[in-house]
């Protein structure tokens, strides 16, 4: 059991598959110039819908609006790949996997930030938004948003950077997250903007982060308000 999570980790993470997918000089170009716009844009947009009231239906335009710029963006910049593992097909059981183990550390995380006031504080000002909400839909959101996210700072914006990749996508990512305004969402984009950026490099595709993103947010939605009330 021990060598087969440690497989599973490698090939997930570590093990990166043989890929060729340079783009021309004017293609790479194209890809880090929207990749710039289209982060200012969606940092603009994200730290608005997260300061409209709990209930109000603007929020649900404003987060669906969100993903549009993502994915808006991922597609202009030009082309995506799924991705693949060693074996050559396709990450699909291991991302999902993958995002469970990571929910499971976040939930140990935050037995101890609800004791820490200050801390808790910021994590409950997200949970309004569940309490205030219909469960569907933000679901709903939360995938969708979970999706368009990875298309675009692991697909467009990876794509776009020619040196260390998985660090300079997981610092877009956060610095798109604190436009929130809140330090623990910019901690777990830290923690999940480095997972899925290893990901990335390690299948050559956008695939991988995608599950295990939307597998993260999905535990996340349903644990939370259970363990901060």
């Amino acid at each position: 059991m021990r060598g087969w999570v440690r497989e599973t980790v490698h090939d997930a993470l570590w093990n990166v598959v043989p890929r060729d997918q340079r783009d021309t000089r004017a293609g790479l170009r194209r890809r880090q110039v929207v990749t710039v716009a289209v982060v200012l844009v969606g940092a603009a947009v994200l730290g608005y819908s997260l300061r409209i009231d709990p209930g109000n239906p603007d929020f649900y335009v404003a987060t669906l609006a969100l993903p549009a710029v993502w994915v808006v963006g991922a597609f202009a910049s030009g082309r995506l790949h799924l991705g693949r593992l060693i074996s050559g097909s396709r990450p699909v059981l291991q991302p999902i996997l993958l995002g469970l183990a990571l929910s499971a550390v976040f939930i140990l995380g935050a037995l101890v930030v609800r004791e820490i006031e200050p801390l808790a504080v910021y994590v409950r000002s997200v949970l309004e938004y569940a309490d205030q909400g219909s469960m569907a839909l933000l679901l709903l959101v939360s995938m969708v948003n979970g999706i368009a996210e990875e298309l675009f700072f692991r697909g467009a914006a990876y794509a776009a950077i020619p040196k260390h990749p998985v660090l300079w996508t997981t610092v877009a990512y956060v610095v798109a997250t604190m436009a929130t305004g809140n330090v623990m969402l910019s901690f777990a984009a830290i923690l999940l903007g480095t997972v899925c950026g290893l990901q990335r490099r390690a299948s050559g595709g956008v695939l991988a982060p995608i599950l295990t993103h939307v597998t993260w947010s999905t535990a996340m939605l349903f644990a939370l308000p259970q363990l901060f009330g």
